[in-house]
């Protein structure tokens, strides 16, 4: 499987199935980092020094996800960054969201 930090998102336009059990394993391997949360979204919380850097964090992801046109919830506070991805369309997970997942990783390993 290519590395999914190097794929683009492609537009889900929905009537596809979610991913479901082995569907998600396949891609989970590449993100172990992030929670699978009832096969239904992908949850991760990011930890900074400050404020500041949990805010350049916010912005960089972002700048992302208006690259890929794939958008996810994000909240922060004083040194968190909590982020849960999912396809709206469909109601659950795409190969999209890991793919967001894995580019929002290699932003904060550069940090």
């Amino acid at each position: 499987m290519q590395k999914l930090c190097d794929l683009k998102c492609a537009a889900c336009q929905g009537g596809v199935d979610p991913l479901k059990g082995e569907a998600i394993d396949e891609y989970h391997h590449q993100v172990p980092q992030w929670s699978v949360v009832d096969e239904h979204h992908l949850k991760r919380t990011f930890k900074f020094k400050d404020f500041v850097g949990a805010l350049d964090f916010v912005n960089r992801v972002g700048a992302v996800a208006e690259e890929q046109g794939h958008h996810p919830n994000i909240s922060f506070t004083w040194g968190r960054v909590a982020i849960e991805v999912f396809t709206h369309k469909i109601d659950g997970l795409h190969a999209n969201d890991f793919i967001l997942a894995a580019k929002i990783d290699r932003l904060q390993s550069t940090d």
